[in-house]
């Protein structure tokens, strides 16, 4: 995606990021209700240009979303959806790549919930050497005579009780519906969002006055020097904090001040 597009992408992550931080959220369930948007709007193809149509208002676009998915997915689905569509898009295309992103995303979610990402990463890169290793295997999978059913058939049957269900359903979906690509660049794309999703950790900041940006900023620097890895900071507002901060990182706990816990981070750092 380039420009306007790419923008919009991360816009969309940032929204879906602080949503599915909330772990009521059934991540699975909006996997699949994502996915089954991604087909919609691959299939009909006025109704995605319609919604990426520059020239009309975003609120009208997030409003025509609503109605045409109204009953057919949950709130969240429908939230994301209205927040991709008031975005400006390059191509009306690239709307339903970022779905189905989101889509694939909320899998690995699923799987990181469980403790099984690190599984699914390694599964989905074995399954495509795998696939590049053996021509008979990828000619029944990408046989384009072959029904919908039988490839998801031969995924399952391939993978069942071997692998995690992420990597199966992840799999079944690139499979039956490639969106023209080929099989090894789709296992590709998702090893890679199975990447960047396991380098990903969040912290709970908990605050008594909402921060700066220059302080979340050189918190989350902080942060992500102490731990290693790019973090993402999941800010809430509670007064009783007593202006300090309560950071969690997974069972971790740190309390103190903003600058005692940078100085402390900059101090281990050093050591």
């Amino acid at each position: 995606m380039n420009g306007a597009s790419r923008e919009a992408l991360a816009a969309a992550r940032e929204r879906f990021d602080a949503l599915t931080d909330n772990t009521s959220v059934d991540a699975s369930k909006l996997a699949e209700e994502l996915a089954a948007v991604t087909a919609l709007l691959d299939r009909e193809v006025s109704l995605r240009r319609v919604l990426t149509d520059p020239a009309q208002p975003g609120e009208a676009k997030a409003e025509l979303a609503a109605r045409v998915l109204g009953g057919q997915v949950g709130g969240e689905s429908i939230d994301l959806v209205s927040g991709l569509v008031r975005s400006r898009w390059s191509r009306s295309r690239d709307l339903v790549d970022a779905v189905e992103q989101l889509a694939s995303a909320a899998e690995l979610v699923a799987a990181e919930r469980t403790g099984a990402l690190d599984n699914v990463e390694d599964e989905l890169f074995r399954f495509g050497r795998i696939v590049s290793s053996s021509s008979e295997l990828r000619g029944a999978l990408t046989d384009r005579r072959a029904s919908v059913s039988a490839k998801a058939g031969l995924v399952r049957e391939l993978l069942g009780g071997r692998a995690d269900q992420v990597t199966e359903r992840l799999v079944v979906r690139l499979v039956t519906h490639p969106r023209g690509r080929s099989l090894e660049s789709g296992l590709d794309e998702l090893s890679k969002l199975a990447a960047e999703r396991r380098d990903r950790t969040v912290a709970v900041v908990t605050s008594a006055v909402p921060l700066s940006d220059r302080q979340k900023q050189r918190l989350g620097e902080a942060l992500g020097k102490l731990y290693g890895r790019k973090m993402h900071l999941n800010l809430d507002v509670d007064p009783e904090v007593l202006g300090g901060i309560s950071v969690r990182v997974g069972d971790e706990i740190i309390n103190g001040t903003i600058t005692d816990r940078l100085d402390e981070a900059t101090r281990r750092m050093a050591g």
